[in-house]
Formats: C-alpha cells, structure tokens, sequence
C-alpha cells in the first residue's frame, strides 16, 4: 500500500520523466515513441522503479539500450527539473 507521498512522488516523476523522454527521445530515439507507463517508489522516497513501453515494440532492445546509456543525462535532467519539491532524486 502506497502512502499519499509516494503516490504524489511517482505522479511527479511520471509527469516529468514522459516530458523529458519525449524531448530527448529525439535525439537518442529518433521516430520512436518512448511511454513512462508506471512509477513506483520506494517508502523512504530513495529508489524509483520506471517502468517503460516502446513504440515500435520490435525496437524495444535498441530504445532500452539508448536510453541506459543516457541515464545520467536524464536523472541530471529530471533533478533540475523537481529540485523544488524534492531534496533527493531517486
């Protein structure tokens, strides 16, 4: 059972991440369609699980592999974007 924070948290995250993913998912996935289906978070707010969908689905690996190799920039990304409602970014 997911507490009122967590589930604010992972609408947040979800929010912003599909935001992110669909602006520089044009450079590292070009013509593909990348979806943030669902955010869970851990209780103390420290981990988050993402759990994605590629369009095509036969691209699936590609887009998976493209988008691990950008985590960094993502995570940077996403951290200036909630550095006001959050104090560490999962």
């Amino acid at each position: 059972m997911d507490s009122t924070r967590q589930k604010k948290i992972s609408r947040l995250l979800q929010k912003e991440l599909a935001e992110i993913l669909r602006i520089m998912g044009i450079e590292f996935a070009p013509g593909k369609m990348i979806t943030v289906t669902t955010v869970r978070i851990s209780p103390d707010l420290s981990v988050a699980k993402i759990y994605l969908s590629f369009f095509p689905s036969s691209d699936g690996e590609t887009i998976l592999d493209s988008v691990l190799q950008n985590t960094s920039r993502i995570r940077h990304t996403l951290g200036q974007k909630v550095r006001n409602q959050l104090r560490i970014v999962p």
